[in-house]
This record gives structure tokens, C-alpha cells and sequence, in this order.
């Protein structure tokens, strides 16, 4: 026999579906107000009441009468069928919480999370989340940023991270392109309609990254771009990675609003550093001297939001021959005058050994080019003076 019981909640599940996908039509991104509404009543029950003969303000508190009428303008105009439609035709879907592909991630944000996802690409959206990070900066960077972006993006890909952006000018598209240069997985997050082109001259890149990535917004086809909908963008992007890393931002860039919603969260929070007397680097200076922490390529941001063993290389000058000595012979060498000639007896009383031990040295040092003999003397040869001034910071 059919299982009734599966096909009814199958029907409710796409009616909840197509009210959560009009609901993108009447609630703005990030309303904590809307948010709250669609927890208590469910999108079909807040439906129902936007769109009332009477507007059903039961339970509809917190907005004035004023913005309820705006809601039910929105509600009554909104038509998901040709929505889900459009999404369809540019071979896209609209996912929602309760969907096996929908970011459980995304649920921290509480009564600001999405109302649903609209998505342009063939990845499975949740998959690619679980090993993201967020790569984001100024719009008008400068040629140090745009190579940094590009350098994490495609360090990270090489990595097995998916980068995650906002896909305008400067750092975001950077780190967006030097993921796909090194044929790794990218993520835009609109602030639009995810089939409209913004801004304009990022056309084919946005065309690539629904090619080879994903594409994703909160808004309804066709919808475009305000300010407050690029700074709500923000906190989807953080929520949705495992940490951020901020590149060239001044003290009021959106870009911090990112870095401080994934503080909020509970995400790692980086910048990268820039010159001190550059104001495009004074805001992640300023998250520098707070919660976010240095990083300067892809192998340390790995380190941190990684796994157990994934570890960047340690940091270290270049090895020069005389840190191979072993400790008796380096004495013996450290002894050893810049100028002129030492006998035996002053270098081993010099380096805390016997005269035996000390001549036994010398002639070690002389085999591998520290030293010469001259008569009873002995002295640095001129590879060793160059090499000693070096290691002290001489001229």
C-alpha cells in the first residue's frame, strides 16, 4: 500500500518550500523580526497571515503598522511558482533548512538565518562548507592586496579548502580567481539575485564560478543589490566558513563587519598584514591588535582552521655550514679572533676543553674551510670572517 502518511509530508514539505521561496520576496536578509515570525508560525502559517483579507497582526509584533503594510504588499505580490521557475531555467534550485544539502552552519545566525537559499551550480552546497574559508578585503585594493588575495585563494585550493567570497572588485574577485587558476572550488555569496550580474564587469567570472563553483544569495531571481544588503551578505559569508581571513581594509570596510560577525560566531578571524602607512591596511591592523591573528599565506591559514597534522613549515632563516658544528667544535670556532692568529692553548682554554680535544677540532674546522694554519697559529679564513659577519649582523 502507498505510505499516506510520506506523501503528505512530502506535499507539506514542498508547500513549506514554495512559502519559504516567497517569503525571499517579503522579508530582507538578516530581519531578525521576520526571522523570529517564521520560527513560531512556520512560512506557511506567516504566509497566511501577510496575506489575510484582513492583515492578521496576531503574534505579528515588533514592526510598526506602517512596515506590517509594506510586508503585506510584498507578501501579496510575491508569486514563487515563477520564481522557482526562473531559478530552473539558469539551472539552478532553492535549498532550505531541513534540505540534506542546506549548511547546518548557517543556523548560528538564529532568527537572521536565511529563509532559504537560491544556488547556481553543480557542488553540493553543505559538502563544500565543511572545509571553507572566507577570503575578503577592499573593493579598491592595491596591486599588494590583489596578489595576496590571489596567492591565498590559490594556496588554499591547493590545500583542498573552498574559498568563499563576495565576488566584487578587488580582494574578493582576486581570491576568486586565483582559486579557479589553481582548478580549485569557490563559492560567490551575492548580495542579489543569483542570476543578475553584479557588478557588471565581473560578468565572466561570476559565468565561471557557476561553472566550475557555486553561486549563492538570500534574494529571489531578479532582485538587486542596496548598501544594507551588501553588509548583511557579510554575515552569511561567516557563518558559513570556518574562519575568515581579511585582506586590505580601511576602519570602515565591510569587510570588518565579516570579521567581527565571525567573531561573534565563534570563527577564526585573520588578517594579513599590510605597510603601517597605508590606510587601506589600517582596519585589519586594527583587528590585528584585537581578536584576529597574523597571517601572511595559505599554510598558516590552514593551520588554523584546520585538522590535527596540518601544520604550517616552520619559519626560519637560511641554515648556514657553521649551525651543522657540533657544539664542541662551534666553541672552538666562536673563540677563534676576526683578526690574526691563535695558538692551541688560548683557543682550548677559550672553549672549555682540553688542548688535545682543541687541535683535534681545528683540524675538523680546516677540512671543511673554517680555519688555516700558519706555523703554531691558527686563524678564520676569509669565507669564515664573511660568514661570521653575517651570522651577527656585521657589515
Amino acid at each position: 500500500m502507498p505510505d499516506a502518511g510520506g506523501e503528505a509530508r512530502a506535499v507539506a514539505g514542498e508547500r513549506e518550500r514554495f512559502a519559504r521561496a516567497a517569503l525571499t520576496r517579503v522579508i530582507e536578509p538578516g530581519d531578525e523580526h521576520g526571522g523570529r515570525w517564521l520560527r513560531e508560525f512556520g512560512a506557511q502559517g506567516l504566509m497566511a497571515r501577510l496575506t489575510a483579507a484582513e492583515l492578521e497582526e496576531a503574534g505579528l509584533t515588533g514592526a510598526t503598522a506602517r512596515r506590517l503594510a509594506g510586508y503585506r504588499i510584498r507578501a501579496t505580490g510575491a508569486d514563487p511558482g515563477r520564481d522557482l521557475a526562473a531559478i530552473a531555467a539558469v539551472g539552478g534550485r532553492f535549498i532550505c533548512p531541513g534540505d540534506q544539502e542546506w549548511p547546518t552552519q548557517l543556523d548560528d545566525l538564529g532568527d537572521a538565518r536565511p529563509i532559504g537559499l537560491w544556488v547556481r551550480g553543480r557542488a553540493d552546497l553543505r559538502k563544500w562548507a565543511l572545509r571553507s574559508v572566507a577570503v575578503v578585503g577592499a573593493r579598491a585594493c592595491t596591486p599588494y592586496g590583489a596578489h595576496m588575495a590571489a596567492t591565498l585563494g590559490s594556496g588554499l585550493a591547493e590545500r583542498g579548502w573552498v574559498v568563499v567570497s563576495g565576488a566584487a572588485y578587488g580582494v574578493d574577485g582576486s581570491a576568486h580567481r586565483g582559486t579557479l587558476a589553481a582548478g580549485g572550488a569557490t563559492v560567490a555569496v551575492l548580495a542579489c539575485g543569483v542570476d543578475v550580474v553584479y557588478p557588471r564587469g565581473h560578468a565572466e567570472l561570476i559565468g565561471r564560478i557557476a561553472e566550475q563553483g557555486l553561486v549563492i544569495g538570500e534574494l529571489a531571481p531578479g532582485d538587486h543589490p542596496t548598501p544594507s544588503r551588501f553588509v548583511l551578505r557579510n554575515r552569511v559569508i561567516a557563518a558559513l566558513t570556518r574562519g575568515t581571513v581579511v585582506v586590505e581594509a580601511e576602519y570602515r570596510s565591510g569587510s570588518l563587519v565579516t570579521a567581527r560577525s565571525a567573531q561573534k560566531l565563534g570563527r577564526y578571524t585573520m588578517g594579513v598584514p599590510g605597510p603601517a602607512t597605508s590606510g587601506l591596511s589600517a582596519g585589519v591592523h586594527e583587528l590585528l591588535r584585537g581578536e584576529g591573528v597574523l597571517v601572511t599565506d595559505a599554510a598558516e591559514v590552514a593551520e588554523l582552521v584546520g585538522d590535527i597534522g596540518d601544520l604550517a613549515p616552520e619559519r626560519r632563516g637560511p641554515v648556514l655550514p657553521r649551525d651543522l658544528l657540533d657544539p664542541v667544535s662551534a666553541r672552538v670556532l666562536e673563540a677563534m679572533p676576526a683578526r690574526g692568529a691563535a695558538d692551541v692553548g688560548r683557543l682550548a682554554r677559550a672553549g672549555g676543553t682540553t688542548t688535545d680535544e682543541t687541535l683535534g677540532r681545528l683540524y675538523e674546522l680546516h677540512s671543511l674551510g673554517f680555519v688555516e694554519r700558519h706555523g703554531e697559529g691558527w686563524h678564520l679564513t676569509r669565507s669564515a670572517i664573511r660568514g661570521s659577519n653575517a651570522r651577527r649582523g656585521g657589515p
